[in-house]
């Protein structure tokens, strides 16, 4: 299982688990945060894909008068947020 990793990995930082999204049910508390020590570059990556399914969905549900797709969107694009804002304070921490 001792899997060596790219020399790469971690170039930019690595995330520090702060950042998070979408709203719970009581006032103050998030439902999701992004997990520490994952590579700023990969985080980065996946927010991409994130913005990419987003923009998709947000194209089709407006498009096809569907707004659990808008929805969908939305979720993505918090979640996208999240992502880039922690791999940015990994990013600060790591210089």
């Amino acid at each position: 299982m001792d899997k060596e990793l790219p020399e790469e990995t971690g170039r930019l930082g690595f995330t520090v688990g702060s950042a998070s999204c979408v709203d719970g049910v009581v006032e103050g508390k998030r439902l999701f945060r992004v997990e520490p020590g994952n590579c700023c570059d990969h985080a980065m990556e996946q927010a991409s894909v994130l913005m990419d399914c987003s923009r998709r969905a947000s194209f089709i549900g407006v498009m096809d008068d569907e707004p659990v797709l808008v929805w969908a969107s939305h979720y993505l694009c918090e979640m996208a947020k999240a992502l880039m804002d922690d791999a940015h304070m990994g990013m600060l921490k790591a210089k």
